[in-house]
């Protein structure tokens, strides 16, 4: 049964931009519908939530839209005894509810300049709305969202998917957070980074498994960086300060032009947990960019960082003058590859090398594993052309080199997958991955998709029947009964 708990009128002309069409275009309802029809062999031996995060956008929006100005949307399954209940709710951000009493779209987007006549916003330089739409992580038996350019995470409950409310960064004297941080299951501690076009240009920190800041430090860069992601292992904590950055010449004329510097080196910091600015060890490696860390763990002298990387950094020029929307498409087209980074604690001598030629990204593990040494990872596959729009799913097994993969077929497409542990699991592999997968060959209909991890190929052991489309969208985590996350 489908319960309707709000029902909006979203009227958004696209004005022919792909990325509010098709699958990407914004449902209007939050409901909530238990014991979905399911078929297949439905694990009864997992309990707990499948979240996904991804932008919805509300009303028209202030000039080009890009999907990181989308509001922040959650879809959530919730697996018990052997039954599935949907639930979607919108992130109520602070931007969010000003845009409700206006009834329109304050903040221009991420393609636009910045109106500095508006109230002070977010993101690395106070401008944009603050969507909580990227990733969603779990911390203190809660979820918390984040957003692409930094912002306040908001916290959430995890079975309801109301938003409690924002971080208090004012009274933990922290600036922002970005997209990505990273919450040690074994210790509770949740560590995490943002940047800025202005002095101090990175920040780093520790919050305590009750949410209280255990430590806080500037990092010190030679000036204003866009990274995206971080790692840790038990031990350290890595930052990247890669070559992809705004023009700081045009940063002075409030111009966000974002070029690929190739002529500079990536650079890795890696600094104890709890450490500062001068417990740094820096590593140089070839010029890249990357999005999304798959691991990192401790091997000898030796600290590993598999991540997906990207082969063409920033789109040729040419790809981006096409119409007032290429520059979009351009962008959001992704070619990363499986690739491994040896950094030498003792030496300070790096070592890289691609693992996989195969198109992947939105990459996950088993989370109870992070930090040390995995042997499986699992990934979304991306056809070249489909702009974030996942193909299939591909298992890579780094012990043999091997990877099995699954493709949805033409016009079906996938969100990031999750691993859920089985309850009582013991070992790497010992549960289920899980995505939602929408067809839209026939209007995006959208079911619930698990999978056996070790046979990926054999498609999915079982499906659940979502009572709405769910759009293309961002991050998702696992969270189980207990509250304890995965």
């Amino acid at each position: 049964m489908t319960n309707i708990l709000s029902q909006t009128d979203i009227n958004i002309d696209s004005e022919g931009n792909p990325l509010l069409e098709g699958g990407y275009a914004p449902v209007e309802r939050e409901i909530e519908a238990g014991d979905l029809k399911t078929t297949g062999d439905m694990p009864a031996d997992i309990a707990g939530t499948y979240v996904r995060n991804g932008p919805n956008p509300r009303f028209q929006p202030r000039g080009r839209y890009h999907l990181f100005d989308g509001d922040g949307m959650l879809h959530s399954a919730t697996l018990a005894d052997g039954k599935v209940t949907y639930r979607n709710r919108w992130i109520r951000t602070e931007g969010f509810e000003a845009e409700r009493r206006e009834g329109k779209s304050i903040w221009p987007g991420l393609m636009e300049m910045p109106d500095r006549d508006l109230p002070r916003g977010w993101g690395s330089h106070h401008w944009l709305k603050d969507a909580a739409n990227t990733d969603i992580v779990p911390h203190n038996g809660r979820l918390l969202t984040t957003y692409y350019q930094c912002g306040v995470p908001y916290i959430i409950d995890a079975a309801t998917l109301e938003t409690e409310g924002p971080m208090d960064v004012e009274g933990l004297k922290i600036r922002q957070v970005s997209a990505h941080s990273r919450t040690d299951l074994s210790t509770g501690e949740f560590m995490f980074f943002d940047y800025n076009v202005t002095a101090p240009y990175m920040t780093y920190g520790v919050l305590d498994a009750d949410g209280k800041l255990a430590h806080f430090t500037d990092i010190e860069l030679p000036g204003p960086r866009l990274p995206h992601d971080m790692a840790i292992t038990p031990t350290y904590s890595v930052l990247m300060d890669l070559p992809l950055f705004w023009n700081e010449s045009l940063l002075e004329r409030d111009i966000h032009k974002v070029e690929f510097h190739e002529d500079m080196p990536s650079r890795f910091a890696i600094l104890p947990r709890h450490g500062g600015n001068a417990d740094i060890k820096w590593f140089e490696a070839d010029p890249a960019y990357i999005y999304h860390v798959i691991n990192c763990w401790e091997e000898g002298d030796e600290v590993v960082l598999d991540v997906c990387r990207m082969r063409t950094p920033a789109p040729d020029e040419s790809k981006i003058r096409g119409g007032p929307y290429a520059a979009l498409v351009a962008w959001a087209n992704m070619d990363a590859q499986h690739y491994r980074y040896r950094f030498n604690m003792k030496t300070g001598e790096t070592r890289e090398h691609a693992v996989d030629d195969q198109f992947i990204e939105f990459p996950t593990i088993n989370q109870t594993y992070q930090g040390q040494k995995t042997r499986h990872s699992w990934h979304g596959y991306i056809p070249q052309g489909e702009t974030l729009r996942l193909g299939g799913l591909v298992h890579f097994d780094a012990e043999t080199n091997k990877r099995d993969g699954y493709h949805y077929g033409a016009g079906v497409y996938g969100s990031e997958p999750v691993f859920a542990p089985r309850i009582g699991a013991k070992h790497e592999t010992d549960g289920y991955v899980m995505n939602f997968v929408s067809d839209h060959n026939e209007g995006g209909r959208t079911e619930l998709h698990i999978f056996d991890p070790e046979n990926v190929s054999d498609g999915p052991i079982a499906r659940a029947e979502i009572p709405q489309r769910i759009p293309v969208g961002f991050h998702a985590c696992w969270m189980d009964a207990s509250g304890a996350a995965a």
